[in-house]
């Protein structure tokens, strides 16, 4: 199936789901997360849920990061929509975030991580398939960014639903995931 009917499709499938079953799912997905052996992870990139497209909860998954690795430096995007590009900014408590006219909450500002230095990146996704590759919101920022990460930079998604057989039109810029974690399984690729 093509991006743009997996991204029509799984996006109702999504909304679909109430507050409590997403967080039941979320629990799962955390669960899940929490069998990764993460010794090596120094440098995080994650993001901030959008509520509006009943995305999982990744501050489960950042919160579990940080109690279980002392000095992480965790991340956020923050995009810049002309050049389609995006920019890691380091975070911390007292970061102040605002939301942008698309529904992505970023920060405001802090110190630029440069795509080398990120260990793990927790890579927003509408589906994926049996050979790691995700269909995003379709501008390809994510794809653009993920090229410019070191090649052993891990790359982890999250869905509350299980792999689609293909997606029929990925290019040689789609780069694919590492794992891919839903409330039953993890994937490797």
């Amino acid at each position: 199936m093509t991006k743009q009917a997996l991204r029509e499709i799984y996006k109702v499938k999504r909304e679909t789901l109430d507050a409590q079953e997403r967080m039941r799912l979320d629990d799962l997905l955390l669960l899940q997360f929490q069998q990764f052996n993460y010794g090596e992870i120094r440098t995080v990139l994650s993001y901030w849920p959008m509520r509006n497209a009943a995305e999982p909860n990744t501050h489960l998954f950042t919160g579990y990061l940080r109690h279980m690795i002392p000095g992480l430096v965790m991340g956020y995007p923050v995009t810049d929509k002309a050049a389609i590009q995006l920019t890691a900014l380091s975070i911390h408590e007292d970061t102040v975030y605002h939301t942008d006219s698309w529904g992505i909450t970023e920060p405001k500002e802090g110190a630029v991580i440069q795509p080398v230095e990120i260990d793990l990146v927790l890579v927003p996704l509408l589906a994926f398939d049996k050979q790691g590759y995700r269909v995003g919101y379709g501008k390809g920022f994510y794809d653009r960014y993920l090229a410019l990460c070191r090649k052993d930079t891990v790359k982890i998604g999250f869905s509350y639903f299980e792999p689609e057989e293909k997606i029929t039109d990925t290019d040689q810029f789609d780069v694919p995931l590492t794992y891919c974690i839903t409330p039953q399984h993890t994937y490797e690729f």
